[in-house]
């Protein structure tokens, strides 16, 4: 090879290098089939928690990524996983991380408890919702508790699909549930146990007409938005729909579909999360969706799009696209 053939390939390694550094904008944001993806912000960076979308069997552990843009991605493999959680031994899904006295305690699903109603056999409790810890949020973690934190099913719920609230008043809660119920209910100081309500209630049920699985809440301008999952996860019919209240516990009356499939782009698109940027009005919607053609039922990739709001604080339909989105954090 000539010196000027080798100048040739070390200029086009070096274009490879940095074009894999900094990566353009698009959609799915990470590589891999990824669901159910939590997006936060923590410590000044984005971070994504999501479900490996695998056969229950399989789904055995749970892995992290971390952006400064929203772009470029840094995966954390294996943050959790059933070797740390003894009570687990499948179907670890939906996880919820939350920031609390310098601790990061990281909520999941894990082993599809059925219930007696649901399959005719008594009730499983071997299962449900736990809570790991850690220092940093991409750990390593522990078992908060060394057994769930729910494993009944109130309401008729089953539960799992978790998202941790921290309300105005400091109150922490967890809202969670499939089957059609969404639950909620108040967390204790050091995430040990729920606190009951006034009346002795554990749990509350706040399930707004439509509601699958897959809540998720914010406040915005003094509303509570209250999100969730309508349709068939396995399939393209998975869609995302809203409700707003002057009240945490509701009533929450649905407004509109706010994310479905979309012909040109995927199909299935649901069980989200939502960013907003602190000190701003701008917010995004962090998703799963099913490429299109779609060979199996776990073949969910995780993407991110912008969410916009009308002037009457109702939530506009979200635009999917392959070009997906750029957001820089201020430090």
């Amino acid at each position: 090879m000539d010196r000027l053939s080798s100048l040739i390939v070390l200029l086009l390694l070096a274009a490879s290098t940095i074009s894999a550094q900094h990566k353009q904008p698009g959609n799915p944001v990470i590589e891999g089939w990824y669901a159910d993806p939590e997006g936060v912000i923590l410590n000044k960076q984005y971070w994504i928690f999501p479900t490996y979308s695998a056969k229950y069997k399989d789904q055995v552990f749970l892995d992290a990524f971390s952006s400064k843009d929203m772009v470029n991605w840094k995966k954390h493999a294996r943050i959790i996983d059933t070797s740390i959680i003894k009570w687990a031994y499948m179907a670890m899904w939906a996880p919820a991380i939350v920031q609390k006295d310098q601790q990061y305690y990281l909520f999941f699903s894990a082993n599809d408890i059925q219930s007696k109603k649901r399959n005719g056999k008594a009730d499983d409790h071997n299962g449900g919702i736990g809570i790991a810890v850690a220092s940093q949020p991409e750990g390593p973690y522990k078992d908060h508790l060394g057994k769930p934190l729910i494993n009944q099913f109130y309401n008729d719920a089953q539960p799992i699909d978790q998202y941790v609230f921290h309300d105005k008043d400091g109150q922490y809660y967890i809202l969670y549930g499939g089957w059609g119920r969404c639950n909620i209910a108040r967390l204790n100081s050091d995430f040990t146990a729920l606190i009951p309500f006034p009346n002795g209630d554990t749990v509350r049920e706040i399930t707004p007409k439509g509601y699958v699985e897959g809540p998720t809440m914010f406040i915005r301008k003094g509303t509570y938005y209250l999100m969730w999952s309508e349709g068939g996860w396995t399939n393209g019919s998975y869609k995302v729909a809203y409700a707003r209240s002057d009240n945490l516990m509701g009533p929450f009356e649905r407004e509109a579909t706010i994310l479905e499939a979309d012909s040109s782009i995927a199909t299935g698109a649901g069980h989200h999360s939502v960013i907003n940027i602190p000190g701003t009005d701008e917010w995004y919607i962090v998703y799963h969706r099913r490429p299109i053609p779609n060979l199996d039922r776990d073949h969910r990739v995780t993407c991110i799009d912008r969410m916009y709001f009308n002037p009457d604080g109702s939530i506009q339909k979200v635009k999917m696209t392959f070009e997906g989105v750029k957001r820089e954090l201020a430090q």
